[in-house]
């Protein structure tokens, strides 16, 4: 294709040559060139449809602004008239714009409201490409925006193209994708697959377990005391039968609010039971996974609404002797400069990094806001070290950081004004972040696609690191032992369900 300036590999190629031909959900790891397939499949349909229109969506702006910064670089200046969607553009400008566009590429939000105002339809559109397809289930308005492309375009002209890293590990989930978007054949490589290995550089992996201290454990266990008595009450009112885990909790939470109204007493008394159990277990995971100071932030913010009187429920929490005992031991470690010896080990491996390669690069990941900013103000204290967080937009009671600010932050990375990324969910998916020298879990995920997503951060044009760091003796262990058995699966089930894509794509045939 001489209109695009990069030379393709050999495995694009072979990716290529299946999404011409069908509908193809395309499984890559990060930093593998999933937008250059996506730009000679656009290519290629131009030249067979030239009145046509192509269709990139991404599911957040700064995603959306990447795949277009990639397609403007590649393609010559004046090859086609490429626009932007967003929701700020009002809606007779985005009518006009789409009007004469010929590649637009936006936030399946955007398209979707439109779509559904009448403002265009999609009938001239002869290719529509799903970036992180994964979140093309339910309600999501990646399948609203599908929908609408099947029932408006002309059959011979419909072509899709789903684009992740990881469609996660459930069949039936697996199955739902494919069958939303119609596909009809899955392109998968790993790390390990024969014509993606050379491609790839060394990624060595290390596993860091830090003891779980005993002064921890004693105030773990007085916040599992209560959990287990709002735990057996539930069981005695008849309200739960099963383990009671985190999950089976939101569930059973999710139950009683549909049940729960006047008279219902004992549904409303689950209701505040499950609430509560609910806010000790996350107690009990930031003593055992994040940080003594994130921890205590939670606990004060309980006793504040306790004070303001918001919940019964909290109220009745914070009046027990165990909660007030968890609090004062916690108090009494942070008043002695002690924290969670995960900070400790960040800082030394962030260090030693540096020691070894000043210009490097580190993104540490970690689950929650709070421990992001620990983190970033206990390696600031290292010589040579520019940590920033890089956090979602705002939300209620946590500033967050705009897109704009996110843009900005990428910019100083890729510069090196900025050397560590401590980032949560949002640095995951797709960001347009130069190579690093390695990435750190601050705790393990049970997920498969977050974990997936999180590693491909490293060891792409060079060779890298990925380190987990987890608690001996919690539920980091159970979560990394989980994530490394749902990967293991999700590439057994893709290869399951392409099998039975084949069967059903024979049976048609014949």
């Amino acid at each position: 294709m001489d209109e695009i300036s990069t030379q393709p590999r050999e495995y694009q190629k072979k990716i290529f040559e299946t999404a011409s031909t069908v509908n193809t959900l395309v499984v890559l790891p990060t930093g593998l060139g999933k937008t250059l397939i996506a730009l000679m499949l656009a290519v290629d349909r131009k030249k067979k449809f030239p009145l046509s229109k192509i269709m990139i969506l991404a599911p957040t702006r700064p995603l959306v602004e990447q795949h277009l910064k990639s397609f403007k670089r590649e393609l010559p200046e004046l090859w086609a008239e490429m626009v932007l969607f967003t929701g700020s553009v009002n809606a007779s400008k985005r009518k006009e714009m789409f009007r004469t566009a010929e590649i637009i590429f936006s936030t399946p939000q955007c398209i979707a409201n439109d779509l559904k105002k009448c403002l265009y339809d999609l009938s001239e559109v002869s290719l529509l490409v799903i970036d992180e397809c994964h979140r093309c289930l339910k309600n999501y308005d990646y399948t609203s925006v599908v929908d609408f492309y099947k029932r408006q375009a002309d059959s011979t002209i419909i072509r899709i193209l789903g684009l992740t890293a990881s469609p996660g590990s459930d069949a039936g989930k697996i199955k739902e994708i494919c069958r939303h978007m119609d596909i009809s054949e899955i392109e998968v490589r790993d790390r390990d697959s024969a014509d993606v290995k050379s491609y790839l550089q060394e990624r060595e992996f290390e596993r860091v377990e830090v003891p779980f201290p005993a002064e921890f454990q004693e105030i773990n266990v007085l916040l599992k005391r209560i959990y287990n008595s709002k735990v057996e009450e539930l069981k005695k009112r008849n309200l739960m039968f099963g383990p009671a885990n985190k999950i089976n909790l939101l569930k059973l939470q999710k139950r009683l609010g549909a049940l729960a109204g006047p008279g219902k007493f004992n549904e409303m008394r689950g209701m505040s039971l499950t609430s509560q159990a609910i806010k000790i277990a996350h107690a009990s995971e930031l003593l055992e996974t994040q940080t003594l100071s994130g921890l205590n932030d939670y606990l004060r913010g309980l006793v504040k609404q306790a004070n303001e009187k918001k919940s019964r429920g909290v109220q009745q929490l914070v009046k027990m002797g165990e909660f007030n005992a968890a609090l004062i031991s916690l108090n009494e470690l942070l008043s002695r400069k002690i924290e969670h010896p995960k900070i400790e080990e960040c800082a030394v491996l962030v260090e030693n990094t540096f020691r070894e390669k000043k210009d490097g690069k580190i993104i540490v990941f970690t689950q929650f806001r709070e421990t992001a900013s620990n983190i970033v103000s206990r390696l600031n204290l290292i010589e040579g070290v520019r940590a920033v967080t890089f956090v979602g937009q705002a939300r209620k009671n946590d500033t967050g950081i705009s897109q704009k600010e996110q843009k900005a932050i990428i910019e100083k990375v890729n510069s090196g004004e900025v050397n560590v990324l401590v980032a949560t969910s949002i640095g995951e998916e797709g960001l347009d972040i130069s190579e690093v020298s390695m990435v750190v879990f601050y705790e393990p995920i049970p997920s498969a696609i977050r974990k997936i997503q999180r590693a491909g951060r490293t060891a792409r044009l060079k060779p890298g690191k990925l380190v987990i760091l987890m608690t001996r003796d919690t539920r980091d262990i159970a979560y990394h032992y989980a994530s490394t058995a749902r990967e293991k699966k999700m590439y057994k089930n893709l290869e399951d369900v392409k099998k039975g894509l084949g069967e059903k794509t024979l049976r048609e045939f014949t």
